[in-house]
């Protein structure tokens, strides 16, 4: 039952044969038997779900079928990651320094409750979110289902486990370099970071990289949960300003194929499998060179400089050692450098704008990598000033939150050692319709990814 998709979920209490009440029951059993050995959770919200899902089985039993004309997620078990707002769980940004307890809800999480999802608890990151692995000192590190000894990356690291392991259906994350799409590379599952403030961060980051998004077993699941998030909201003043792209995509599209330096041979190949669906549906690829320098040193000093900007000295007994790195590194950096590194950004969203207009859409594999130890920040990385490669293991992410443009991380195969790889494809600024309709075609074309073997989530 934890791994129905939200369209059999509606049709099963529609049916009748199931409730809301079974389905988060089921749920919650799944987290008490299989978080032990995953930690995709650091609170569980056991009884505000079974009320909630006790509610929505009364609304059912009133309204019958109308009961979803105005709640398409009607007993759709959700997990939000900690770093997002909740009224009835603390966030603490996977910080020692934050306990927060809001009056109100990030607009992500009341507009899916208005949908008639249920939430069931918080998912793990690393300290706000400064590495895209999932360790922090708030919790023991989040471990990857297909094999425990890896990291599920990060740092949406939770929400992308706890969907791969069936302990909800969807799950909001959040991306600043990669953090929904690495993890759900990591874990062979759906990752969708939408045009930068389709779906309102509340509050918002000070470095505009972030972009908030859903995890699901399937670009449908996504989609429905993005279609219902996605929204202006007066917290974030960027969302206000969101154009979307209208245009009319032709049946046979042209897609940039992008090569990254540094990809394993194993991931390589199965993520080769992403190019073969595109030219079996019939689309036109095409090799492109790298269209940009690396923008790597750019986003450090963006990064750095913000978590620098809001964290006092007296904060850094509570830090996370390597956040803390970052963060004196960022203490150097004078204005004229962080206006350097947006003049980059800039350069860069003009320059992708370009390419835009002569591609539909640009194809890749998501991470160059296998996932790597579960107790480590990054493959090669170590908290040392100096050493600022933290992310620079994933170049095939990072640029499109310098440019805000949307991107979807799917499942295409497995290597050798059956671990799952994604493929990932990214559209216009604005062009999230085409993406998703594109994504959904490739899912239809490849062969599913079967579920995480049970036995690997047993602790």
């Amino acid at each position: 039952m934890t791994f129905l998709s939200i369209k059999q979920t509606r049709q099963l209490l529609r049916d009748g044969g199931s409730t809301v009440l079974d389905q988060v029951t089921a749920a919650l059993k799944a987290i008490a038997e299989r978080d032990p050995a995953l930690r995709a959770f650091v609170a569980v919200a056991q009884d505000a779900a079974l009320r909630d899902a006790e509610a929505a089985d009364l609304l059912i039993r009133r309204a019958g079928p109308a009961a979803w004309q105005d709640r398409p997620l009607l007993g759709v078990t959700v997990a939000v990651k900690d770093l997002i707002q909740t009224t009835d769980l603390a966030t603490t940004r996977g910080s020692l320094l934050v306990n927060d307890r809001p009056r109100r809800d990030a607009p992500a999480v009341a507009r899916l409750r208005a949908a008639g999802a249920v939430v069931i608890g918080k998912t793990t990151t690393s300290e706000y979110g400064w590495s895209a692995s999932t360790v922090s000192r708030v919790a023991p590190p989040t471990r990857n289902p297909w094999d425990p000894e890896r990291t599920a990356g990060g740092s949406s690291g939770g929400s992308a486990a706890a969907v791969a392991a069936g302990l909800c259906t969807v799950a909001l994350g959040t991306d600043g370099a990669g953090s929904i799409r690495i993890p759900a590379a990591f874990c062979g599952v759906v990752g969708y970071k939408p045009s930068f403030a389709r779906i309102p961060y509340v509050p918002p980051c000070a470095d505009r990289l972030s972009h908030l998004g859903p995890f699901g077993r399937s670009v449908a699941d996504v989609a429905a949960a993005a279609a219902v998030a996605t929204g202006a909201d007066p917290g974030d003043p960027d969302s206000a300003a969101v154009a979307v792209d209208r245009r009319r995509a032709p049946a046979r599209l042209r897609i940039g194929w992008l090569d990254f330096p540094g990809t394993e041979p194993a991931v390589e190949a199965a993520g080769a499998r992403l190019r073969a669906a595109l030219v079996g549906l019939g689309h036109q690829v095409e090799d492109l060179p790298l269209p940009f320098a690396d923008p790597y040193p750019a986003l450090v000093d963006i990064l750095a400089a913000a978590d620098a900007a809001g964290t006092s000295a007296a904060d850094e007994l509570d830090c996370d050692p390597g956040r803390l790195a970052v963060i004196r590194y960022g203490r150097t950096l004078d204005g004229a450098a962080v206006a350097r590194a947006e003049e980059t950004r800039l350069r860069l969203r003009i320059g992708m704008g370009e390419v835009m207009r002569r591609y539909d859409l640009l194809a890749m594999t998501t991470v160059p990598i296998e996932p790597f130890d579960v107790d480590a920040i990054g493959p090669d990385w170590a908290a040392d000033p100096a050493d600022l490669r933290w992310l620079a293991w994933s170049p095939a992410t990072y640029p499109f939150n310098m440019t805000g443009q949307p991107a979807i991380s799917l499942p295409v195969g497995r290597t050798p050692a059956g671990l799952p790889v994604g493929g990932q494809l990214v559209g216009p600024a604005g062009g999230d319709q085409l993406l998703l309709a594109t994504a959904a075609q490739v899912e239809a074309h490849l062969p599913a990814l079967e579920p995480v073997p049970q036995s690997a989530m047993r602790g």
